[in-house]
């Protein structure tokens, strides 16, 4: 049987897609330089190709590297999955765990959430990481993070899905606009005057999946970062917006009097889920996660 390549060498070549430094890479890796560039020769000889182009000034995968990157992920985060099986399975909620959360979701979970964890699950030593949806997806694929709370609908690939509640998204708007004083439905709404967040910010594509094409083609150039942003946008009469209750309810409009708030026809709503990989350990803690949760997001 050939030989196989070894979990620390596909390591190895990971860590150098990340920084296209050797020196970077075996810093990283707690190996010296010649070790990393001698596991990554020993790959390239085992799978018959080149798999990094090297010169005096740069660092670059080859079509064959980038694609053995990303098959390494998945099988790297397999394998940590494994490393902690037979742990999970004889001491539950105990060790590390590195949970994701969406921007537009974190600020009104995370302190009842920590409060409710460090009560039923005292021993876990939880790791918060806040970032946006494509970007936990992605870490959570490979390995780096083992549960994520974001919002659907979310392109989820093949990861285990817990849908946890649908959540209404309600209209914001200055008391003085009269057009959303006086607005029923999202179709009578001026359009181009919906203000949002930036590219990135999955909230973003769940408000304009309410809105036609004609009706994006004149939607506003304003974006915001995040919601106090979105928010003090109103409260500056640029525009209206359209905020997922979870964040009214958790009294993110103290304090601004002159912002009002009403449901709407036609306003688009959106599924809060936990995800994790089919092969995580962590079965006990993804149900418990989502056990404390429920009341936290029902308010």
């Amino acid at each position: 049987m050939a030989a196989l390549p070894s979990l620390r060498q596909l390591s190895y070549l990971v860590t150098l897609s990340e920084t296209l430094h050797f020196t970077e890479a075996a810093r990283r890796s707690f190996v010296t330089q010649s070790t990393l560039s001698g596991g990554i020769m020993e790959l390239e000889r085992l799978l018959g190709g080149v798999l990094v182009e090297r010169d005096r000034q740069n660092v670059r995968l080859t079509p064959l590297g980038e694609e053995v990157v990303r098959r390494a992920r998945f099988l790297l985060a397999d394998a940590q999955d494994l490393m902690r099986l037979s742990r999970e399975m004889s001491e539950p909620f105990t060790g590390e765990l590195h949970l994701g959360v969406i921007p537009t979701i974190a600020p009104f979970v995370l302190t009842p959430l920590l409060q409710s964890i460090g009560q039923h699950m005292p021993k876990l030593q939880l790791f918060l990481h806040e970032t946006q949806s494509g970007h936990a997806v992605e870490r959570l694929e490979h390995g780096t993070l083992d549960i994520v709370l974001l919002a659907l609908p979310f392109d989820t690939h093949n990861l285990m899905v817990q849908e946890l509640r649908d959540e209404p998204l309600c209209l914001v708007y200055h008391e003085q606009d009269s057009n959303c004083a006086r607005a029923r439905s999202m179709a009578d709404l001026d359009l181009s005057r919906l203000l949002l967040l930036e590219e990135g910010h999955c909230l973003r594509e769940h408000t304009l999946s309410a809105c036609s094409i004609s009706d994006l083609k004149q939607q506003s150039s304003l974006s915001a970062s995040s919601l106090p942003t979105l928010i003090q946008m109103v409260q500056a009469q640029l525009g209206f917006t359209l905020l997922p209750a979870i964040a009214i309810n958790s009294g993110i409009l103290n304090g601004q009097p002159q912002l009002k708030v009403k449901s709407i026809d036609q306003a688009p709503q959106r599924t809060l889920a936990l995800l994790t990989r089919k092969s995580t350990p962590l079965h006990a803690e993804f149900a418990q996660l989502a056990k404390l949760l429920e009341p936290i997001i029902n308010l």
